[in-house]
């Protein structure tokens, strides 16, 4: 079972858990994904995300999206989307693809965050350049974070390294994480294993359910 610290200490991330990730016509779709694994993960979410809320923990949401006029977007980054066949900031069933303030740039209706929790925009892949993550952990005392949502190879695990340079110590959830590609999810899972654990530890939602109300 890892190893939980005080509960005033921690904070469950709940990385990009959208429609347009998780729904059909999102962004995700749109681009050719498969979706199905995105969608398999939310009652491993929701399970999670309760038993958070229950310990009374720190809880933030990430949304992936971009201004308007895109002025957050690099060049780079909208030519990979275009090359990828969803258009960053096109139109699609949803709204304007990871566009914010659109229908589909919202978390999904499973996961609606609760007034009291932290529910921000983010530009990139990691949640921290260009976000208020780090004030947020910051200004609570955090120094462990508990990693769900998707995808795990990219905005899951691009977050938990730049979290681990920063010093906290890491959970990823197997089973409450997930890619359209499962073999990239393992991969990416097997990563964080290596040298000991060089980006934390990994276990089950049922684990750190069990963990979390260790804590209450």
């Amino acid at each position: 079972m890892p190893s939980l610290i005080d509960p005033r200490q921690v904070a469950l991330l709940v990385i990009d858990m959208q429609r347009d990730f998780c729904s059909e016509g999102g962004y995700a779709q749109t681009a050719g994904l498969d979706i199905s694994p995105l969608r398999a993960i939310v009652p491993a979410v929701k399970t999670v995300l309760t038993a958070a809320r229950e310990t009374g923990i720190t809880i933030i949401f990430t949304r992936e999206g971009h201004l308007p006029d895109l002025s957050d977007c690099s060049e780079a980054k909208l030519q990979r989307s275009k090359n990828g066949g969803a258009e960053i900031g096109s139109a699609g069933p949803l709204g304007r693809l990871l566009v914010r303030g659109e229908y589909g740039q919202g978390i999904i209706s499973e996961l609606t965050p609760l007034a009291n929790e932290f529910a921000f925009d983010k530009p990139g892949y990691s949640a921290f350049p260009q976000t208020e993550l780090q004030e947020i952990l910051s200004r609570r005392n955090i120094s462990q974070l508990i990693f769900t949502g998707v995808t795990t190879e990219v905005c899951v695990h691009s977050t938990l390294r730049d979290a681990v340079d920063r010093g906290y110590r890491c959970i990823t959830v197997s089973d409450a994480c997930a890619s359209p590609d499962p073999q990239l999810h393992d991969a990416a899972l097997r990563m964080i294993d290596v040298e000991g654990g060089i980006f934390g530890q990994v276990c089950d939602a049922a684990t750190i359910v069990t963990a979390l109300r260790t804590l209450t």
